[in-house]
């Protein structure tokens, strides 16, 4: 339908060139309805260059979107202009007092290799999600965002021995149901993670009945997966990923000398396809139409 951005917005043409409609704060405060409130908490580098990436597949929704960017007060944003983020960028106290979030995503961030207790916005991203777990409709967690609700719920990650990274293919264990919709058995989904969540462990907290497990892949374990009662779900993959994420993600990684980084499966970095956005596409949008219909409404 649309997403609301502000007039002067840095990835406006991008977005309308993607077929995404963009209109003005004030133009959606002059219609008889009220658009869904997605707070997006986001933590990876160069905030302001990955905002694409998450509001492409959301704007592509039939619900109009209002984006409302979230600050994190002990995160330092190095690589992150501070002009743009005083001028896009709200506290999440600022966010609720405003007019209340329908939902919340949390974003990757590079510190996956840390333990949950060493990374310094740990103790303010938990206090967030002890507001969303009974305010927020439904809160999203991608990648190290999605390791980040599993470990608040109890379940804890495990480190690998190498990087997992490229695209693989996720078999859709539960079709049909309101997330992974009416995508086909088998889809695809970027990874770039040096952590997951063992198969043992999920399906023992499925068996006591406190998540869903959604999908999974023969090399990369369970991928999707949400608490029974539908307000947490969690991707560990990049389904957002435009197609140069993980060449440009390679090439970083290269620079850095680390060795426990191959090139990405599945995917050619000197050739790069996207085969991965008709899953991308369909997991938001049911995404963003669960938070619609889960979202208690007043015109």
């Amino acid at each position: 339908m649309a997403i609301i951005v502000p007039e002067n917005y840095h990835a406006k043409k991008a977005l309308e060139s993607s077929r995404v409609h963009c209109i003005s704060k004030f133009n959606a405060q002059k219609q008889d309805f009220r658009p869904l409130r997605i707070a997006i908490l986001n933590i990876m580098p160069e905030a302001n260059s990955y905002e694409y990436n998450i509001l492409f597949p959301i704007g592509r929704a039939i619900i109009q979107i209002e984006p409302v960017w979230i600050r994190l007060n002990t995160h330092p944003y190095k690589s992150t202009s501070k002009a743009h983020l005083d001028e896009l960028y709200i506290s999440f106290e600022d966010a609720i007092k405003e007019r209340g979030l329908d939902g919340l995503i949390i974003t990757g961030a590079p510190v996956e290799e840390k333990s949950f207790t060493d990374v310094w916005f740990w103790d303010e991203l938990s206090e967030i999600l002890d507001y969303a777990k009974g305010n927020i409709a439904s809160t999203l967690g991608i990648c190290w965002g999605g390791l980040a609700l599993a470990n608040y719920i109890g379940i804890d990650k495990i480190l690998y021995d190498r990087k997992l990274f490229g695209v693989y293919p996720l078999d859709n264990i539960n079709r049909g149901h309101r997330i992974t919709g009416d995508l086909d058995d088998i889809f695809m989904s970027p990874q770039s993670r040096h952590a997951g969540i063992s198969d043992k462990i999920l399906e023992a907290e499925r068996d006591r009945g406190n998540i869903n497990l959604l999908a999974h892949s023969d090399d990369a374990g369970y991928v999707i997966f949400e608490t029974t009662n539908k307000s947490f779900i969690m991707h560990l993959g990049h389904p957002e990923y435009e197609t140069e994420r993980l060449v440009n993600e390679y090439r970083r990684d290269l620079q850095k000398g680390r060795t426990d980084v191959q090139k990405p499966r599945n995917f050619d970095v000197d050739n790069p396809k996207n085969n991965w956005r008709g899953h991308s596409l369909e997991f938001f949008q049911q995404w963003v139409k669960d938070v619609y219909i889960r979202t208690p409404y007043e015109i």
